[in-house]
């Protein structure tokens, strides 16, 4: 039988791909897990297993390449063996001491006067390492300090810079809609938002209205953009002028989910048409009509 790849989860969003080759013990999604890392050894949950696993792993660097060379990535490691309710017992005693390892950390941090913030400390399962994750708004000489938290807890210090993205992955919330984070929960890689996304969909361009926890835009403005996008491609542009039935009018607003249209004349007279009835009057003067599909004679505006 050939080994079984499978996606293994740490703490936050971190994850690597290991290999299960116990045909007669086959592993499953939540199965804890013991695993060599790089040094030493951790404690993970199982995440995903077998194709799904390895379509992962084919598309991530996490565990099954080293390094960015263009050689062949290396086969996952195998994982060492299924987790006990002793090493459980571990995992949980380590994860309770964090916050306090946390509150030590910040202490030092304050000692030498240095400048960012202690999001979250990670123990490695057998206390090997000991990973701060901190932000900061420029680089920080941050070695004096190694030093002096390798002496405090005696083991392997390191640092690791994040984003407020990040961050609000790691230690999670509950965002606006009543939910906990997309990030921190099923959406695993933070994709780039920019503000012309909540502009295509007509949204307040208030910064409370429109961003997350972290304090950047929101995530979901990604989710329906592509739906906006294509539905607004069967309507005439805001602006935008037409000869109609009763005359050259001037689009003012639409609305897609109605399918209707917001017109104004040069009278200042306005009128809300559906857009099958604006299409059919726009056609029988003969005009084509100036969708984003189609490019229509500019005329003079109003």
């Amino acid at each position: 039988m050939m080994p079984q790849t499978i996606e293994v989860r740490f703490k936050g969003t971190r994850k690597a791909y290991f290999s299960w080759d116990d045909e007669a013990d086959p592993i499953r999604v939540k199965d804890a897990v013991i695993v060599e890392v790089e040094r030493g050894r951790d404690l993970g949950r199982v995440t995903a297993v077998g194709d799904t696993a390895a379509q992962k792993c084919g598309t991530s660097c996490s565990g099954c390449s080293v390094g960015d060379t263009a050689e062949e990535p290396a086969a996952p490691k195998a994982v060492v063996r299924r987790a006990t309710p002793d090493d459980l017992k571990i995992h949980r005693e380590i994860r309770a001491q964090e916050e306090d390892v946390r509150q030590k950390v910040i202490q030092r941090v304050r000692a030498h006067d240095l400048v960012m913030k202690v999001s979250d400390t990670e123990w490695q399962w057998d206390r090997n390492k000991l990973t701060i994750y901190f932000t900061a708004d420029k680089r920080v000489d941050f070695r004096t300090l190694v030093r002096d938290l390798a002496s405090l807890f005696r083991t392997r210090i390191e640092l690791r810079q994040i984003g407020v993205r990040d961050e609000a992955a790691r230690l999670s919330g509950v965002g606006r809609c009543g939910r906990e984070y997309c990030c921190s929960t099923w959406l695993k890689e933070l994709s780039p938002v920019n503000l012309g996304l909540a502009k295509d969909q007509h949204l307040s361009l208030n910064p409370s209205q429109i961003s997350g926890g972290c304090g950047r835009l929101l995530c979901c403005l990604k989710y329906e953009h592509e739906f906006y996008v294509t539905a607004r491609k069967r309507f005439p542009k805001e602006g935008k002028t037409l000869r109609t039935a009763i005359g050259v009018e001037k689009v003012i607003a639409v609305d897609i989910f109605r399918e209707r249209v917001f017109l104004k004349n040069q009278d200042q007279a306005s009128r809300i048409i559906s857009l099958v009835q604006l299409r059919e009057e726009v056609e029988q003067l003969g005009e084509v009509f100036p969708s984003a599909e189609s490019r229509a004679r500019e005329l003079p505006p109003i």
